[in-house]
């Protein structure tokens, strides 16, 4: 390969190579640049205290990697205790290890599982009836009551049969600003110093 030759490709791949850094680079910068123009932290800050926490992001339904702390901190697992409207002796093991919390409006919300408590699952507004419920009924046409196993947990509303078909006898509850069942969620006050 001529001299001439040889210079002419080297140079082209060297200028595609510096071509493919600079479009990085300047992809880079405009990213950094809409972060800041956005308000975004250049680094995330973390917290170790669920009421700061929820403070700061807002609304999440699950703490992300900017929670430091324990999973069920005592606060929340005290403020749930009273919420449910356990006695002050109760032991809180069975909330640390059965609730879960999450923030709603910048506040601390939280809820313990329990038979009918599905707390990870968004609300059922649905007003149409499932299969299961129609298949309910057929065998029992006079039911004052379609059981939740069969229902669902999560429905807003009590479901009965009427003339061997699901009705819906009355709403029980309504999703909160998240989604979530609002009578199985507890609003969860920051202790008092």
């Amino acid at each position: 390969m001529p001299a001439d030759s040889w210079s002419e490709a080297s140079m082209s791949t060297g200028s595609r190579r510096r071509g493919r850094r600079i479009a990085r680079f300047a992809g880079a910068m405009m990213i950094a640049a809409l972060a800041a123009a956005i308000g975004a932290p250049a680094t995330a800050q973390t917290f170790d205290d669920p009421f700061a926490y929820c403070a700061a992001v807002g609304a999440i339904d699950t703490p992300d990697g900017r929670y430091a702390g324990p999973k069920m901190p005592d606060a929340i697992a005290h403020g749930l205790k009273s919420a449910l409207g356990m006695p002050e002796d109760a032991p809180l093991e069975p909330l640390r290890e059965n609730a879960t919390w999450r923030c709603m409006a910048g506040r601390v919300y939280a809820c313990a599982f329990g038979a009918n408590l599905p707390c990870a699952e968004k609300a059922d507004t649905s007003r149409s009836p499932t299969s299961a419920m129609g298949a309910f009924c057929r065998e029992n046409p006079a039911a004052d009551a379609i059981p939740m196993v069969v229902t669902g947990r999560a429905t807003v509303y009590a479901w009965r049969c009427a003339d061997g078909a699901p009705a819906i006898e009355r709403q029980i509850t309504e999703p909160d600003a998240r989604g979530y069942l609002a009578n199985v969620w507890h609003e969860i006050a920051p202790p008092e110093d």
